[in-house]
């Protein structure tokens, strides 16, 4: 039944049990866990599963399939108002109507009270899914009404036999690499394998290397680097949103919206994507100086990390490793101007790993740095 999604065995488990217990099964679930391990997917499968016809629900296109998603940076309570009255609608075609709320994490408080209102006492029909990132958003009220549903991140062995299967022909070395890059994420390997993805990871590559062994290296184009990757990615996405609303007879508005925020998204990702290898990176160049190389994260490149790990730069590799965490920390949990907290990234990383000349050049202009 769900065979086709990689480990999750305690998720199966439980969606297999809903399934089997017909009209005794909970009447909400909360599928929660990392971004990029199948979520999403599976709330769909599930979806199939309960109203009978797999192919129409993948497409979105059953009628007893109703499905929210945030429009913008949260999921206000207009739209959980219109699932409220629909709510009260009886099946068209199947025995249940199933109601899936895609980030439900991003419910602010207004709409997460009203949508508890209908956790608590639904129609016997229907079946409400909440698939959430982050279980911290949601109020213990809306946690404690619903069957939770564990994701975790892929095992290594996992992520590899997702690779093998998608592309065999893939050298050992950057199959290790690429294991280990995208961090049990399956959205990483469809990233990883994508030519112009594989283009945007050389020039990320380029600029860690840049920050300590290229005499001219201009923190401003490093940001420049990162902010072009994402913006790539994002028209990537805006695109291929466009393509899946084609089907769909939405509103003008609606449909833009939709589109922007696939962009927006896409975009976000990348960086944050691009600022995990960047701290990768610097954590390699100590992990190959202390001569644990196959530990080493990029394998692919373990020739140019042993001519870079040198003794005398590993405190400004640890150093620049903690500093990247803190900007992905930045741009995880505020709200903060791309160009200006990588420029000051890169400042910083100069000034830990090229020594104090680049310090002394750097130091006169500073932009303002992101919230710790």
């Amino acid at each position: 039944m769900f065979d086709a999604f990689p480990e999750q065995e305690e998720a199966k488990r439980l969606l297999e049990a809903a399934l089997r217990q017909g009209d005794g099964r909970a009447h909400a679930y909360l599928f929660h866990g990392p971004r990029g391990v199948g979520k999403r997917r599976a709330a769909l499968a599930f979806a199939g599963e309960l109203l009978g016809d797999a192919q129409r629900v993948e497409r979105r296109a059953h009628p007893d399939l109703y499905l929210l998603e945030p429009l913008g940076d949260q999921i206000r309570i207009d739209p959980i108002r219109e699932l409220r009255r629909d709510l009260h609608m009886r099946p068209f075609e199947a025995s249940k109507r199933v109601y899936l709320i895609f980030s439900a994490d991003l419910l602010n408080a207004e709409a997460a009270d009203a949508l508890l209102k209908d956790l608590e006492e639904p129609p016997p029909y229907a079946v409400i899914v909440l698939v959430a990132d982050d279980l911290g958003p949601l109020p213990a009220t809306i946690r404690s009404r619903c069957q939770l549903v564990p994701f975790r991140r892929l095992s290594a062995r996992a992520i590899r036999g997702e690779l093998e299967a998608s592309a065999p022909g893939l050298p050992p070395e950057e199959l290790t690499a690429f294991t280990r890059v995208a961090g049990g994420r399956l959205d990483r390997v469809r990233r990883l394998l994508d030519p112009k993805a594989a283009a945007r990871r050389s020039a990320l590559l380029e600029v860690a290397r840049g920050v300590y062994a290229d005499p001219a290296f201009d923190p401003a184009a490093a940001a420049g680097t990162v902010l072009g990757s994402a913006a790539e990615r994002g028209t990537e996405a805006r695109a291929a949103a466009d393509a899946e609303l084609e089907h769909l007879q939405l509103p003008a508005r609606e449909a833009e919206q939709r589109v922007r925020r696939a962009e927006r998204g896409a975009e976000r990702e990348e960086i944050l994507a691009e600022l995990e290898e960047l701290a990768a990176w610097y954590r390699d160049l100590i992990a190959v100086e202390a001569g644990a190389r196959d530990a080493a994260i990029h394998a692919d490149r373990l020739a140019e990390l042993q001519a870079d790990a040198t003794t005398e730069r590993m405190p400004g590799a640890e150093r620049a490793a903690e500093i990247v965490r803190e900007t992905w920390r930045a741009f995880e949990e505020f709200n903060v101007d791309p160009r200006l907290a990588l420029e000051a990234l890169f400042i910083r990383l100069r000034r830990e790993l090229a020594g104090p000349a680049a310090y002394a050049r750097a130091a006169d202009d500073v932009p303002a740095e992101p919230p710790a």
